[in-house]
């Protein structure tokens, strides 16, 4: 009867060793490097996290996420400094998240969310007007007026999850003026980057026409070098 149990003991352990190496090599590899090289193969640069390279080719962020475009601060050890926006770039959506980012300097954010305020709030109403003087002030050129009425209100607002690298084609064609005339560059060629950097509606129908501010600025810095 001993000899029984511990033959059985015995048995029903090698099986389940043998399920254990049979499913460690099925799941464990033979199932990612399957799954890996369709991605590969099919989705290249999605599966490589939409990397965004410049004209040496160097990656210089992912076209899923937003970046900020700011000054270096006047005195680097001071954390209440507010950030400078640097006026030769195009601008993204404001960054309004829940926490600081201390990995990655090129964005306010480790943790993304909303600021979760309704549109009656008077602290969020207060920054909507401030940043939309703030716009009006920035984008105004000796030849090129803002008006109040014309700023989009992806200019003044953070989007849900505080990340978003997309921004309206109307927020970009409002600062064209501003960033042609910092970089000394004619209008024209400047709307021209934007038209080119501007998405449909996906299917024609779906979301809302878009610019990548990454890639923009990308092309943008290009144009700079020429």
């Amino acid at each position: 009867m001993t000899n029984t149990s511990v033959g059985n003991t015995v048995r029903l352990f090698g099986a389940g060793l043998r399920a254990l190496l049979v499913l460690t090599l099925v799941c464990g590899v033979i199932y990612p490097l399957a799954v890996t090289g369709v991605a590969q193969a099919l989705f290249h640069d999605r599966a490589n996290g939409s990397e965004i390279k410049d004209g040496s080719g160097s990656v210089v962020g992912s076209s899923l996420i937003g970046q900020t475009y700011n000054l270096p601060k006047q005195d680097p050890d001071d954390a209440e400094e507010a950030p400078r926006p640097d006026l030769k770039w195009f601008q993204p959506r404001p960054s309004n998240g829940l926490g600081s980012n201390s990995v990655n300097t090129q964005y306010s954010l480790i943790l993304s969310g909303a600021t979760n305020r309704s549109g009656d709030n008077k602290e969020l109403i207060a920054w909507v007007t401030e940043a939309k003087k703030a716009v009006v002030a920035a984008n105004s050129t000796a030849s090129y007026e803002v008006r109040p009425a014309d700023v989009p209100a992806d200019a003044v607002t953070s989007s849900g999850s505080g990340l978003d690298p997309d921004i309206s084609p109307a927020y970009a064609k409002l600062q064209v003026h501003r960033v042609a005339e910092v970089n000394k560059l004619d209008v024209r060629n400047v709307e021209e980057l934007v038209a080119a950097h501007t998405t449909g509606r996906l299917l024609g129908f779906v979301g809302e026409p878009r610019v990548n501010v990454l890639e923009l600025n990308t092309a943008l810095r290009g144009l700079l070098r020429h």
